[in-house]
């Protein structure tokens, strides 16, 4: 018989008929009852909730009931009917039921009482079982999808940009060394150094920090591209808002100048939301019941609001004059720290903010320089809660400003020829922005720590599952 998803049978009761015989595989969240009947809750992970499976149990083996535990893995046939109790609109009468697969009780973690998210965190091989997790999993995979609707939509080429590189986008130098050298026995030069030269790509590579260098590329012959995969940061860094393997979304866009960055971005994690709202609504709803009670609110509330746009130094001198008393003094020339990003979003505007025109000293070296010499063409939306959720800039078409910085900055300029050459050949005015995908989901779920929103963490000495 043909397996029904348990979101078929309470979105789509009328079509499948009430009184029709149904089958349903899924995971026993909870199993309660006496002895002449059981409550056995179902759920397949297609949708928060679970379906109430009814079980009267002089039809049944009693040696096959006592093995249906928490966790265990059902098939059941039985009558999809209108049901009696409170929570559910629907039940199915258990006709048959077949164990597919048995769970330990004794040593099962996920019994049926409350978890922290700390101990969910050791045993992420089974945290998408429970509510949060499987509710945080299905808006994920429905930011992607929205993600790339919005730019296949907008005409955007979806460009797969190299995990391994030789560059430093960032110029951070926080990165993942890439080798096949066999670590007891490194080959050296003369000098001491290591001979990369000797290793499988015949230099030094590493794994990318960024896609946006390559992105820009793309730009500069197919008009408007983005990138979405995964990012690396050897950033020694135990915080609730980093990893050190994370999602970009990089979208880069010919002949755009910062305002069109700034309308394309705006416009962009709107449609995300929105996306999650139309589509995940009883996700989000169930985190908004349980873990952040203002989380619909929030959601909504961007929806129909114009993002500010905020200069730097006014922002600073917002700061500086609020009267509030900051962690990290301010100061002009500061690289502002989430604290000040949130006040300005929650306590000062109350709306999301695009911070533009930073200081060039505290921004990366292909950004293009403001006609004031001192700051450069950056923007970074700020959100609440969150602080920085987009990063992004008008890019410096210029040659010879661009080299200027390379040669400021002590940077290789024949490590970036191929970056360089695109301002030799048919330069153009561009921008792009980067939106770290796991900062949307913070943001979209409610969830507070950061690796709590994709599947497996990896953070500094944590590479589990």
């Amino acid at each position: 018989m043909k397996t029904t998803r348990i979101i078929q049978l309470l979105k789509e009761t009328e079509s499948i008929g009430i009184n029709n015989i149904v089958n349903i595989k899924g995971w026993v969240r909870t199993k309660r009852g006496n002895n002449t009947v059981l409550f056995i809750n179902l759920n397949d992970g297609s949708i928060v909730h679970g379906i109430q499976v009814v079980v009267d149990v002089a039809n049944f083996d009693e040696q096959l009931l006592k093995q249906i535990t928490t966790g265990a893995c059902l098939s059941v046939e039985g009558k999809l009917v209108e049901s009696m109790g409170k929570g559910q609109s629907v039940e199915i009468q258990a006709l048959k039921i077949e164990i597919l697969g048995l769970a330990d009780a004794e040593r099962y973690p996920l019994q049926k009482k409350g978890h922290s998210m700390e101990f969910l965190r050791s045993i992420a091989h089974l945290r998408p079982r429970t509510n949060y997790f499987s509710c945080v999993l299905r808006i994920r995979h429905a930011m992607a999808f929205a993600i790339h609707n919005f730019f296949n939509d907008k005409g955007f080429v979806y460009l797969h940009t190299p995990i391994i590189t030789g560059s430093d986008c960032e110029g951070a130098g926080e990165m993942f060394n890439v080798t096949t050298m066999d670590l007891g026995n490194v080959p050296k030069l003369g000098n001491g150094e290591v001979d990369y030269s000797q290793d499988f790509f015949g230099k030094r590579t590493h794994l990318t920090v960024s896609g946006q260098l390559n992105g820009e590329l793309g730009a500069m012959a197919l008009g408007n591209i983005y990138t979405f995969g995964p990012t690396f940061r050897a950033e020694n860094s135990n915080t609730p808002r980093h990893l050190a393997e994370f999602w970009m979304i990089e979208p880069e866009m010919a002949f755009y100048e910062l305002e069109d960055n700034m309308v394309l971005a705006e416009e962009f994690i709107k449609y995300c939301v929105k996306y999650a709202l139309d589509h995940n609504f009883d996700d989000i709803q169930f985190l908004n019941d349980l873990f952040d009670k203002e989380l619909i609110d929030r959601l909504k509330s961007i929806l129909d609001v114009q993002f500010i746009r905020l200069p730097y130094t006014e922002a600073i001198n917002i700061l500086q004059q609020s009267g509030h008393k900051f962690d990290v003094p301010v100061y002009w020339g500061l690289d502002l720290q989430a604290e000040h990003e949130r006040f300005l979003v929650e306590e000062h505007f109350k709306k999301p903010v695009i911070m533009i025109d930073y200081p060039k000293e505290i921004k990366a070296f292909y950004m293009k320089q403001n006609e004031d010499g001192k700051t450069v063409r950056a923007m970074d939306i700020l959100f609440p809660k969150i602080g920085e959720i987009i990063g992004g800039s008008q890019r410096e078409e210029s040659l010879e400003k661009l080299l200027n910085v390379v040669h400021e900055r002590n940077m290789n300029e024949q490590e970036l020829w191929w970056y360089l050459d695109t301002r030799r050949f048919g330069t153009a005015p561009h921008s792009g922005f980067g939106l770290g995908f796991e900062r949307l989901l913070l943001f979209v779920t409610g969830m507070s720590n950061i690796r709590d929103v994709i599947p497996f963490p990896r953070t500094p000495q944590n590479a589990e599952f």
